[in-house]
This record gives C-alpha cells, sequence and structure tokens, in this order.
C-alpha cells in the first residue's frame, strides 16, 4: 500500500467512526412510536456514506452489511417500512459489528466473515419481520450460509484486487462513481475529506442510491447531537494526528522551561541593558503563555465524548439487570485534555455499573420503598478553578456501612469500633474489597474499585464517596484540567524546592506566636477564628529545615476539596510556570508528589499533590479539619 493510499484509509478511518458513534446516540434517541424524519434521514446519511467511502477503498465487508442497513433505513424513512424496539435492537447490535470490522481493517487484521454473514441474516430477517422475536439466535433462526471470503474466489485471478472491488455490487450500487450524477460535483467525497455534514447547507443536494427518490433538500440531524457541527465543518477544520499534537505540546512545554531560564539571566544583568531585557522577557512571558494556552486548548475536548457511550451502556445492563433506569448527563461541554479523556472511560464505565448493579435497586425493591418504578443515575461534569469535577450519582439503596465494616475487619484492614463515614466508604477501594453477595459477570468479585481508584490517581486526581442509606451515593473525581502545565507556587523547605499548584493556595502568612496552638500533640494555626492544623514539610521529606518554628517562617494555607490546612515551608521562592513530568514513570509513586519539573536553573523539583496532603494532615492529627 502506498504512504498516499494509507493516509487516505486513515481519514475513511477515523470518519467513519465518527458516524459510527453518530448512527448510536441517533438510534438511541429515536422515538419509536413517532420515529422524526429528520432524524431517520440522519441515521440514513451517516450509514450511507460508510458504504460509500468502504466501497470506493474495496472495504467489501463493511460495504456488504451497511448496503442491507442502509436498504432498511431507506424504507423506514420512506414510510415503506416500521421500526420496532426488535429492530432498533439489531440496527445497535449492527453498528457494534461494523465498528469490529472497521477495527479489523484499521488494524490489517483477518475479517470475521462468519460475523458478516450473521448480521446480514439477521438484517435481511427484520426487512421480511421487523416485529419478530430477533433475540432468540445471532442469525434470526436462519442456517447461515457456508462463509468463503471474497478474495479467494471473485475474480478468478483474472481481475487485479481494486476492479474487483469495484465490480462487485455493481449492478445494485456502484457507489456513484460510474455515474455522471450533477451531485458528485458538490459531493464531499462521501464524507473522506472534509468533516461530517450533519447539518447541510439549506437546498443542498444528497446522493441517494440508485432507484430511491432523489431528496429535495437535505434535512439537519438530530436536535442536541450535531449543535457543535456547523454547515462549513468541512471547510473550516483540519485533521492533525494527535502525535503531532503532542510534539507541539512538549515544544511549548521547553519553550516554558526556556523562558524560565533567560528570565533568571536577565535579573543578574545591570543598568540600562538590565531594563531593557527585563522588558522584553515580560513580553516573551506574555507570548509564551498564549502560545502555551492556544496549543493546550487544541487538546481540549468535550467530556461528552465519553459521556455518549453510557446511554447504550445504561440500557443494555438495565435490561440485563431487569431494573429501569433513567440516566441524566449534564455538563457535556464541560472540556478536558484528550489525553484524560481516554484514560477516563474505564474508571467510569466500571463506577457506572457499580450503580446500576449494586446501587439502584429493582423497580418492585423502589415501589416498596415509596420510591419511583425508575431509578435515576446522573453523570455529571463541571469545572471548579482548575480542575474538573465528575459526578456519578444514584437514587439507589446507598452503601451498606455494617457489611462494609465486617467485610474490613474480616480482612484485617479496619480496627477502630466507629469510624466516621468518611473512613469507611475509602474501604471499598481495597484491593479485592467486596460485599457483593453473589458474583454475577456485572459485578462482584472486588478487582476493580482499587484500579479505578488507581488509574484515577495516575491521572493526578482523586476520588471521594458520599453516600446516605436508601438515598443514595455520589462518587466524585477531581481532575486536573490538564497533564502538561500548572500555574504553581515554589517554596523552600532547606535548599530543596517544591512547587504548590496555585489552585489549592488560599493565601501565605507568617504567623505570631499567639496564632499557633497545641491539642493533643498537634500543633494548630489559628486564622480568622478558624484553627487549621499544620503540617510540617520537612518533616514529610526528611530534610533538614532553617526554620523548625512556623513563627520564623511561612505557612501556606491550603485548600482543597473537603479539608483545610496550614504547610509549614521555610520561604516562598515565586510563582512560576512549570511543566509538569511524570515521576511514577521514570521512579515510582511517592506519596504527597504528583510529578516533578526542571527550573529555570536546570535543577528539579517536586510538584506537591494537595490532596495527598491533606490525607497525611488527617492521619497524623486525628483532628476533624
Amino acid at each position: 500500500m502506498s504512504v498516499e493510499m494509507s493516509q487516505f484509509h486513515q481519514v475513511f478511518f477515523e470518519e467513519a467512526q465518527e458516524h459510527l458513534q453518530l448512527l448510536e446516540q441517533l438510534l438511541m434517541a429515536l422515538d419509536i412510536a413517532q420515529p422524526d424524519t429528520e432524524d431517520l434521514n440522519s441515521i440514513f446519511r451517516a450509514a450511507h456514506s460508510i458504504k460509500g467511502g468502504s466501497g470506493i477503498f474495496g472495504f467489501t465487508a463493511l460495504a456488504d452489511v451497511t448496503h442491507i442497513m442502509e436498504n432498511l433505513l431507506d424504507k423506514a424513512r420512506k414510510g415503506e417500512f416500521s421500526l420496532s424496539i426488535q429492530v432498533v435492537d439489531v440496527l445497535l447490535s449492527t453498528t457494534d459489528t461494523l465498528g469490529e470490522i472497521l477495527n479489523s481493517y484499521r488494524s490489517e487484521l483477518a475479517i470475521d466473515w462468519l460475523k458478516v454473514t450473521q448480521a446480514q441474516t439477521i438484517l435481511n430477517v427484520c426487512l421480511v419481520d421487523p416485529v419478530g422475536d430477533l433475540s432468540a439466535s445471532d442469525d434470526g433462526g436462519l442456517t447461515p450460509l457456508p462463509v468463503v471470503e471474497p478474495d479467494a474466489l471473485e475474480g478468478f485471478g483474472l481481475f487485479s484486487e481494486e476492479r474487483v472491488s469495484s465490480m462487485k455490487g455493481s449492478a445494485q450500487d456502484d457507489f456513484g462513481l460510474f455515474t455522471a450524477e450533477p451531485t458528485l460535483a458538490v459531493d464531499p467525497g462521501f464524507g473522506l475529506f472534509n468533516e461530517p455534514q450533519l447539518q447541510s447547507p439549506q437546498g443542498g443536494q444528497s446522493i441517494s442510491p440508485p432507484g430511491s427518490a432523489e431528496l429535495a433538500s437535505q434535512p439537519k440531524a438530530g436536535a442536541g447531537l450535531t449543535k457543535k457541527v456547523g454547515n462549513s465543518a468541512g471547510d473550516s477544520t483540519l485533521r492533525v494526528e494527535t502525535t503531532k499534537i503532542d510534539s507541539l505540546i512538549n515544544l511549548s512545554g521547553e519553550l516554558v522551561i526556556t523562558q524560565s531560564m533567560l528570565a533568571l539571566i536577565g535579573a543578574e544583568v545591570p543598568g540600562e541593558l538590565g531594563e531593557r531585557l527585563q522588558s522584553a522577557l515580560l513580553e516573551l512571558e506574555r507570548n509564551t503563555r498564549e502560545v502555551q494556552d492556544a496549543v493546550m486548548s487544541v487538546r481540549m475536548l468535550p467530556v461528552s465524548s465519553v459521556f455518549n457511550r453510557f446511554p447504550r451502556l445504561v440500557r443494555n445492563l438495565a435490561g440485563k439487570l431487569n431494573k429501569k433506569v433513567e440516566l441524566i448527563v449534564e455538563g457535556g461541554a464541560t472540556e478536558i485534555d484528550k489525553g484524560m479523556i481516554e484514560r477516563l472511560v474505564d474508571p467510569l464505565t466500571h463506577l457506572v455499573r457499580n450503580s446500576l448493579d449494586h446501587g439502584i435497586e429493582t423497580a418492585q425493591q423502589r415501589m416498596a420503598m415509596g420510591k419511583t418504578e425508575s431509578g435515576t443515575l446522573l453523570l455529571k461534569a463541571e469545572q471548579k478553578g482548575g480542575s474538573i469535577v465528575i459526578s456519578i450519582s444514584d437514587d439507589g439503596a446507598g452503601l451498606n456501612r455494617d457489611r462494609i465494616l465486617t467485610k474490613a475487619r474480616e480482612n484485617g484492614i479496619m480496627t477502630e469500633q466507629s469510624p466516621a463515614d468518611e473512613d469507611v466508604w475509602p474501604l471499598i477501594f481495597s484491593p479485592g474489597f467486596s460485599t457483593a453477595a453473589e458474583v454475577t459477570d456485572v459485578s462482584g468479585r472486588g478487582v476493580g474499585m482499587d484500579v479505578v481508584r488507581r488509574n484515577i490517581e495516575a491521572l493526578g486526581g482523586h476520588i471521594v464517596i458520599e453516600s446516605q442509606a436508601g438515598v443514595g451515593s455520589t462518587f466524585r473525581i477531581q481532575l486536573p484540567l490538564t497533564l502538561a502545565i500548572v500555574d504553581g507556587m515554589c517554596v523552600a523547605v532547606g535548599e530543596q524546592v517544591f512547587v504548590l499548584p496555585l489552585v489549592h493556595i488560599v493565601e501565605s502568612i507568617q504567623p505570631s506566636l499567639d496564632q499557633l496552638k497545641t491539642l493533643s500533640n498537634q500543633r494548630l494555626i489559628k486564622v480568622r477564628g478558624e484553627y487549621l492544623p499544620l503540617l510540617d514539610l520537612y518533616q514529610l521529606m526528611a530534610l533538614e529545615p532553617i526554620n523548625i518554628n512556623p513563627d520564623q517562617g511561612i505557612v501556606v494555607l491550603i485548600e482543597t476539596s473537603k479539608h483545610r490546612f496550614g504547610l509549614c515551608v521555610d520561604a516562598l521562592v515565586g510563582q512560576q510556570q512549570v511543566v509538569i513530568k511524570s515521576l511514577e514513570r521514570h521512579y515510582r509513586r511517592v506519596s504527597g508528589v504528583s510529578g516533578a519539573t526542571i527550573m529555570g536553573d536546570g535543577s528539579v523539583a517536586l510538584i506537591l499533590d494537595a490532596e495527598s496532603l491533606a490525607l497525611q494532615v488527617k492521619h497524623l492529627d486525628g483532628v476533624t479539619i
């Protein structure tokens, strides 16, 4: 395969994936009793685009399945075919199969032709009996025909592969390659080379398969699902490989470090030249920040790209568990770093499955408890300062405190007699911890929650739990907006410099002796009538400080998601934008540290994890903060 053709293939794979996602979203939102014509047209166009592109590139398996799917959708949008729940289920299942086929072509793996044949067979059964029971077997009760890979026989070696793929199915559909239809002049190439035109310009023509009625105008796609795609999306967007963006981000990070180095050098230049240099360096700092913000914005994606996969999961799992569940999604437009989005999928999926399996009760149980028959699962994302908070809430039974404590004592991980709720709930994150009475194929083996917390902490985030018996539970995940660059305050302990993220700093003070108290061997500081615990950074990091007494140094007041405390340091070095480097990847995870950075003088400074430090305070003092 030539490099040029490989690039075209990659464009097709990406856009076909987008069409499959749109198919699933529209099918999930479809009103089966009174389907919206615009929605049906959008679903049809998505399938048609996949079929057209796969036909052009000779991806026979994709073309064969989407051809039958397109026929079914064409009849549905013309009113010649009545949709049913069973048919929508089949279309969703076919979408999954198309995704598997697409991945096989993308990875250059062998096609599972048995699945292709089964998908074709059950779609044909739908065309004959749209309300029949299609769940009894994968093949609709029919005996699958022997599967023969097309490449093995087609053309009998007389024609090239390209010729065979173009000849296939030409009696019914030549994908518009050999007909001189006027619409080809303005067609974007079956969506291969531009963003999907989910909302077409008024009066724009759509390409329909031969034999179907040509549309006078192309309707808009389903409301709410395509707002971000404008009429000129194909002209105003450019596809760029993620690796190129990552490289640009790394370079912008190096630019930040270089700018810091120049700032240090410039501070040593005296006289008028030094003043001119400082002025230029300020301009460089401003431009560097703008470049960094612009580059980071390229990697920011709406969290809806993760949330959109859960309606299907909730629908399928609720049916499997015989529960009625309404999924509510809020804050889907909240943006987060693309690298985080990809690594959030598994933790969120596990939490959603747990809420459905263990949290929300069956309809009968809910009615007996005076609740509504249908349970509610809320997925919510919001930005708070320099962090994003994702919540998974349900109105189910809540966590069983007594059962958790019993299990914890059996495992030897809890010895307190009457611990607070905030000490009990995190126990479920212990490895192998499970209170499920029986193991199901949904959950209950106790091998997931510890991985959930570990994955979230690997992203520099934290997870907290709120639960009330009979009312429900909320799992709240707090994450930094980006993994690359952070604004921080540099603090010194002895000769070592540390960086504290500005988002957690309330203020810094030099306390007087009358502000300092001691309670149960724990030092406290009084700030505006409130006593806060003090944490000595030199003790945590095993360093030799300049000042042991807080009144001789600086106390930085820190606020996390649930706690406030004071951190004792020797001095404030200054505010600085720093590039985050993973410490765990190159060394190991260190408690209280989220990463490292290179300072302007070339030295390495550790970036402190405020949330972990808050837990250290709580563990040391036993004082409710």
